[in-house]
């Protein structure tokens, strides 16, 4: 029997909380600093939001018992996973396959024109290899893995082109494959750039891994203050390299840079040696009940946030007027002027979704793939 930690349940549903505030800005003004990401270069709150849910997922790996199912049995049920989860983000992104024109009528969204990349679809890639590499490998060989992730793109991304947005190699690569029309398009503008492309998916595999093997040592030492302790510290060496190495190779989440990894893999052990602190060795309790509900039905209330978001931007007030825009207008806006009204909308809108996540709780309904 593998022993159950509360923190690390916590943990994925800090990161589900989060995740939505940052998704869902309201409008109306510029958004609150730190709910935006760094333009480029460099590093905000926000952009330790998905590699710490991609933490999460490696965390959840080491609790699945995949290690004593048959090959068999662990492939089947990774390639289901992987594609279910894989075409969900496909579905979100042509969701809700019809849009609105100026004039008020319906329009079918062309599939070729739909994005075939994006956080769902990089999660379930990230899980399939991120599973694959510590099934089957040895600790040594997990580790030569995960360093090599980490070197090789640094070497690819030096040698093949340069780290703008349109010249890095990433960039280049996506575009060949895919084409322009199934890259993202910031705010629909005619920039085609996907911070979640093929190429930056191989350095994300590591935040799997490496959340993998937090939660293999975590088994293994207990709840314990040598277990705080030494990933506090490990967190902080990481966090050490990663700004040593981004003066080589700089830390941008939207290129996913090596340095960007190793940055957030520390800041996330360093958050969990504080969890186990708290909510298993000092047995805090406040709190924890809400982030729990998040934390059961990850998935399910990630999906209903973004769809529920886009339905409030086609539900129209008044001519050219969605819900979304109006609701800023009239009650947030006015109340609290500013990147502050932002924050305060989406902060509102995280609660809407916790009611969810807390009524499906209540009635003991966890939807898993």
């Amino acid at each position: 029997m593998r022993e159950r930690f509360l923190s690390l349940d916590v943990f994925r549903g800090l990161t589900i909380c989060f995740m939505i505030i940052v998704n869902a800005p309201g409008s109306g003004a510029n958004p609150y600093v730190p709910l935006d990401h760094a333009a480029w270069f460099g590093f905000t709150p926000t952009d330790l939001v998905f590699p710490s849910f991609l933490f999460a997922v490696g965390n959840a790996l080491s609790f699945s018992g995949g290690k004593y199912e048959s090959s068999g049995a662990f492939l089947r049920k990774l390639l289901k996973r992987t594609l279910i989860i894989f075409l969900l983000g496909y579905g979100m992104y042509w969701f809700p396959f019809f849009h609105r024109e100026a004039g008020g009528g319906w329009v079918f969204n062309d599939m070729g024109h739909t994005r075939i990349m994006g956080v769902l679809q990089r999660i379930a890639l990230c899980y399939f290899f991120g599973a694959l590499i510590v099934r089957y490998l040895s600790f040594r060989a997990v580790m030569i893995v995960a360093v090599s992730l980490l070197l090789g793109y640094w070497a690819v991304l030096g040698l093949f082109g340069d780290l703008t947005m349109l010249g890095n190699a990433g960039t280049r690569l996506d575009t060949w494959l895919m084409g322009e029309a199934h890259l993202y398009h910031d705010k629909g503008g005619p920039v085609a750039f996907d911070p979640e492309g093929l190429l930056s998916t191989l350095p994300a595999i590591v935040n799997v891994i490496a959340g993998y093997l937090a939660g293999r040592f975590i088994q293994q030492k207990g709840k314990t203050y040598e277990t705080v302790a030494r990933l506090v510290m490990a967190g902080c060496l990481l966090i050490c390299l990663a700004l040593f190495w981004g003066q080589f190779f700089p830390v941008a989440k939207k290129l996913w840079t090596s340095s960007f990894v190793v940055l957030t893999v520390g800041i996330d052990l360093a958050l969990i040696g504080i969890l186990i602190y708290f909510v298993e060795i000092a047995q805090w309790k406040r709190g924890v009940s809400f982030f729990l509900a998040f934390g059961k039905n990850p998935l399910a209330i990630y999906l209903f946030s973004e769809l529920f978001l886009t339905t409030l931007g086609l539900v129209w007030v008044k001519q050219g007027v969605s819900f979304y825009d109006w609701v800023n207008s009239v009650l947030f806006q006015p109340v609290f002027p500013g990147p502050f009204g932002t924050l305060v909308f989406a902060v509102c809108y995280m609660l809407l979704c916790w009611s969810l996540a807390w009524v499906l709780d209540k009635k003991k309904i966890y939807i898993k793939i």
